[in-house]
């Protein structure tokens, strides 16, 4: 070990290797992996940036920067990501959760407020990580998580039980709503799978390559989940409540369209940070309603 493999040394040089190699916001998964590598976190980081790190740690890290460089997502490389304000673990079998996925969260946040009991749903759960975001935030709900995957289901129940949610949430192995009853539900949350299979070849390596396919392919027009969706979210959803699901940038009108032909009246596209239609829901609208102070 030399003195010169050090938390700041050993940073810079990952974040020169990841932007030279093209990748995306080198600095911030150089600073991810080397939190995972050398146990610091990034206050450790940012305060103590000489502390020395050893030869095995260093080596660990180079390994990590090689597979991002090979485009594995950061995520997959320390079998975590965090969504919304709770970290999740991750694994090969479900999807890794994205920033656009919080705009669904946005319409929960506004739909019930801290204190209110209420039952929700996450069809096709994966991780849990929409669930367990949203139990985390509101603690007198409860909820469901459901998944045809027994691998994911495995994963979102880890999830639960580190967050210390497993009281409040359970994960059901079933097809969207398949078995639940009429009406059962306050909320319902979904984020199904809406490539069309001709465009998963197309995808960024880091989507193509390490998410599970089950999570992507919406079929031939991308629009396949959302057909068996609306008339289902229709059926369990209470009198007064609220749906939200997500969408692909460009799918707004149809998708709108079939959850109106389902029996939905004031359906809204809502649009996420970037500006671009994400989430369909019958719920509030977070750019024209004021956020409760919770």
């Amino acid at each position: 070990m030399t003195a010169s493999n050090t938390l700041l040394t050993a940073w810079k040089a990952a974040q020169a290797r990841l932007k030279t190699g093209r990748i995306d916001s080198p600095a911030i998964d150089a600073r991810l992996l080397l939190e995972a590598a050398s146990g610091a976190s990034r206050m450790d980081i940012l305060t103590d940036p000489y502390r020395v790190i050893t030869d095995d740690q260093l080596s660990a890290y180079e390994t990590m920067v090689e597979r991002r460089l090979r485009r594995e997502p950061v995520s997959r490389i320390i079998g975590k990501k965090g969504f919304w304000k709770i970290m999740l673990n991750v694994t090969p079998d479900v999807l890794s959760p994205r920033p656009d996925t919080e705009t669904l969260m946005d319409v929960a946040m506004l739909a019930f407020s801290r204190n209110e009991a209420f039952e929700a749903i996450d069809l096709g759960t994966g991780s849990g990580a929409i669930l367990l975001a949203l139990l985390a935030e509101r603690p007198a709900a409860k909820g469901v998580g459901t998944d045809i995957s027994s691998e994911a289901l495995a994963v979102a129940k880890e999830n639960a039980a580190n967050l210390d949610l497993n009281d409040r949430a359970v994960f059901l192995r079933t097809e969207w709503a398949a078995g639940f009853g009429d009406a059962s539900f306050d909320l319902v949350l979904s984020n199904p799978p809406y490539i069309p299979t001709d465009h998963i070849a197309t995808l960024d390596p880091e989507v193509r390559d390490h998410d599970p396919h089950l999570a992507l392919d919406g079929g031939p027009d991308g629009l396949q989940a959302y057909r068996d969706l609306a008339p289902e979210v229709k059926r369990i959803l209470k009198p007064l409540g609220v749906f939200a699901v997500e969408i692909g940038w460009d799918q707004g009108p149809q998708v709108k369209a079939l959850f109106e032909a389902a029996g939905f009246t004031d359906v809204k596209i809502i649009k996420d940070l970037g500006e671009r239609d994400r989430v369909i829901t019958n719920g509030p609208d977070p750019r024209t309603n004021p956020i409760p102070k919770d």
